[in-house]
C-alpha cells in the first residue's frame, strides 16, 4: 500500500486526538500526539505566560518536527493530531496579539520556524476539523481538564479568526475540511467510515468532497 503521511488541526477541543486515535486504529497506522505531561514549560507557562510563552513555543517547535519528521519517514503510514504549521498561524500569532510574545520574539520565533519548515517532509494531507465556539466550550467543560479551566469563549473565537484566515491560504499539501459538530468520532463506526471514505477520495486527487447534509455543521 502507498504510504501516506496526515496531519491532524483544529482549534481546542475540536477531537483531533479522538479522531487521529481512530484512523489509526481502523487503518493501522503509525499515531503521534501532542506531548503535554513531558512539557517542563507548560506549568510555568499558565502561571505566567507573558515570561514563559516564548520558552514554550521554542520548545514545541523542537518538539513536533522531531515527531513530524519522525513519522514522515517511517516505512508505514502516519498520522499526528497537531500540525506543526498551528503553532506559528494560529497560537503564537494570538500570543502576540494578546500580548503574551513581544514583537521581537514572535520575530525570531518565526524566522527559526521558517527555516525549520523548510527542511521538514510535506505531509499528503491537512484534516481541519472545523468546530464552532458554542460546541467547542462545551466539549472543553465536560472534559473537566484543570489545564483547561480558563479557556474562555473570546480565546477560542480568536483562534478561529486565525484558523479561518490560515486555512484559506494553506497550500503546502491539500486539505480535507471535516465538520466536526456532527461526527460523532468516539463510537459511531458508520461516522469513522465516512471520514476514511472521504480521505481517500481526496488522497485520490478528488477536488470537490462532499459530506452528507444531514452531517454538515449547523443542521
Amino acid at each position: 500500500m502507498t504510504k501516506r503521511f496526515l496531519l491532524v488541526a483544529g482549534n481546542i477541543g475540536a477531537g483531533k486526538t479522538t479522531i487521529t486515535e481512530r484512523i489509526g486504529a481502523r487503518l493501522g497506522w503509525e499515531t503521534g500526539f501532542e506531548t503535554v505531561s513531558t512539557n517542563p514549560f507548560l506549568a510555568d507557562f499558565y502561571r505566567d505566560m507573558g515570561k514563559w510563552a516564548f520558552h514554550l513555543q521554542v520548545y514545541f517547535l523542537g518538539d513536533r518536527a522531531e515527531l513530524h519528521r519522525r513519522l514522515a519517514r517511517l516505512p508505514d503510514s502516519a498520522i499526528i493530531d497537531r500540525s506543526i504549521y498551528e503553532d506559528a498561524h494560529i497560537f503564537c500569532r494570538a500570543l502576540r496579539e494578546m500580548g503574551n510574545l513581544s514583537e521581537r520574539e514572535y520575530l525570531s520565533y518565526r524566522r527559526v520556524y521558517d527555516l525549520v519548515i523548510e527542511s521538514l517532509p510535506k505531509p499528503d494531507l491537512l484534516l481541519y476539523l472545523d468546530a464552532s465556539v458554542p460546541v467547542l466550550m462545551e466539549r472543553i467543560a465536560s472534559r473537566g481538564r484543570d489545564i483547561e479551566s480558563t479557556i474562555s469563549a473570546d480565546y477560542l473565537s480568536l483562534l478561529r479568526r486565525f484558523y479561518d484566515e490560515w486555512i484559506e491560504g494553506f497550500n503546502i499539501c491539500p486539505v480535507l475540511t471535516i465538520p466536526a459538530e456532527n461526527l460523532n468520532f468516539v463510537t459511531n463506526e458508520k461516522h469513522i467510515s465516512i471520514i476514511i471514505d472521504r480521505i481517500e477520495e481526496k488522497l485520490s486527487g478528488k477536488e470537490e468532497v462532499v459530506f452528507p447534509p444531514e452531517l454538515q455543521n449547523g443542521q
